[in-house]
């Protein structure tokens, strides 16, 4: 065959016009997330609220090129873990059996550390078929630290950052003499316990801890006997890491038995837990996190439109912040291979619901704003109301990401 300039320009062409489709491969291409919670049982509320605000989400990013600069087409496939480890790691196994490539889950650092284990396991015995985990809601600082992993990215503030701002808050509330503890018997209630003790030494050593109890979770149907032993601690402030069932059953426990003293949560805008707070909690309940019920911008329309179709609140704010660093990443690394996503994730800045955040390098922790908000009655500045009760939580301090930020000890081990 006779090789002329003529040929050998339209070979450079048909070359650069391969490799043009293969870099913008990405566009109208769908990316599958296998969304790994609870469905049934105590805690399904909270899972099929999650559920649907990743639906939600993907058919947002999906229509909106201003916040997916992707053009990638999300689709998230549910898959119900029971809140086991176990049945996460098998939920793992199903969602790679099915070709998807990205997991979410949040629900459990028991669960969360399973399928670390899990994707770290199928990813070293599988090159080229690589997973990576979102993780959107687990928050056990080892996560980050000791059981750190390449294939993990956590968008949630971690206990330790969350205990970090509270007590900070703590430090200059001087109606706080004594405190005891409650939480859920499993690893994220044992931090939540520690970090207290730990972070109120320091900052507060004239507080008191009067009383510490952990028990089952997502078991517990009566929380009298708790509320019993509280009271008779002579407490004026309680600390509690609770969610979901765990919690809204402490509040009305709580409520039933008429203890008055201040509660300070991590997660109250939780199913149920609002309606359960009712009008008596109005400034006796706190929540640490990355975000509030007074939201403006566009967020606060997403939450009305959340509202709007589901006649439910969106609470896990940060399901938002999982796809614009999917789609960001996507886009400067101009693929969805999950091995070009995590490297291109690895220190990137971007803009979240809350505004500007960062996924730290050397741990893969995303770096946020936290704030403390107390529980009240709707008004003009804060007219969203939660779970239709007239009230909401709005904040009443606001700390910038390295006022929470703490260290970590995690060597990563890149591939």
């Amino acid at each position: 065959m006779k090789f002329t300039r003529r040929s050998f320009n339209v070979s450079v062409a048909a070359a650069l016009a391969l490799n043009a489709g293969m870099a913008f491969a990405q566009k109208g291409e769908t990316v599958k997330i296998a969304w790994i919670d609870p469905l049934t049982g105590l805690m399904a509320p909270v899972g099929q609220n999650q559920l649907k605000s990743f639906q939600f989400f993907a058919e947002k990013f999906n229509n909106d090129p201003k916040i997916n600069p992707a053009g990638v087409k999300f689709e998230v496939v549910g898959i119900d873990n029971k809140l086991s480890p176990s049945e996460s790691t098998n939920a793992v196994k199903s969602a790679v059996d099915q070709g998807i490539r990205y997991v979410a889950q949040g629900n459990g650092s028991g669960a969360a550390l399973a399928i670390v284990d899990a994707v770290q396991k199928h990813n070293e015995r599988n090159p080229g078929k690589e997973v990576l985990y979102l993780n959107y809601a687990a928050v056990d600082p080892d996560l980050t630290n000791s059981k750190c992993s390449y294939w993990h990215y956590r968008f949630d503030a971690d206990t330790s950052m969350k205990m970090e701002a509270l007590t900070t808050f703590l430090k200059d509330q001087k109606d706080v003499h004594k405190v005891y503890i409650i939480g859920q018997n499993y690893s994220h209630g044992h931090q939540v316990a520690k970090y207290a003790k730990e972070t109120l030494a320091r900052k507060r050593p004239d507080v008191q801890i009067v009383g510490e109890d952990l028990h089952p979770l997502a078991q517990v149907r009566d929380f009298a006997p708790y509320i019993a032993k509280i009271k008779a601690s002579g407490a004026d402030t309680v600390i509690t890491g609770n969610w979901g069932s765990d919690l809204t059953l402490l509040v009305k426990s709580a409520n039933d038995a008429g203890l008055n003293v201040k509660f300070y949560t991590y997660y109250a805008t939780v199913s149920g837990t609002p309606t359960a707070l009712g009008p008596d909690a109005a400034g006796r309940v706190f929540m640490v996190s990355y975000g509030h019920n007074a939201l403006g911008g566009d967020a606060g329309k997403y939450a009305d439109e959340f509202k709007a179709k589901f006649n439910d609140d969106w609470y896990t704010l940060d399901v938002y912040n999982v796809f614009a660093a999917l789609s960001k990443a996507m886009a400067q690394a101009k693929s969805t291979d999950p091995v070009k996503v995590a490297a291109t994730m690895e220190g990137m800045r971007f803009k979240g619901f809350n505004g500007d955040v960062e996924l730290r390098k050397n741990d893969h922790q995303l770096q946020q704003p936290v704030y403390i908000a107390v529980w009240k009655k709707a008004d003009a500045k804060a007219p969203y109301s939660v779970e239709n009760t007239g009230f909401n939580f709005q904040p009443v301090k606001a700390y910038d990401a390295y006022v929470a930020s703490t260290p970590t000890s995690c060597q990563m081990k890149r591939p």
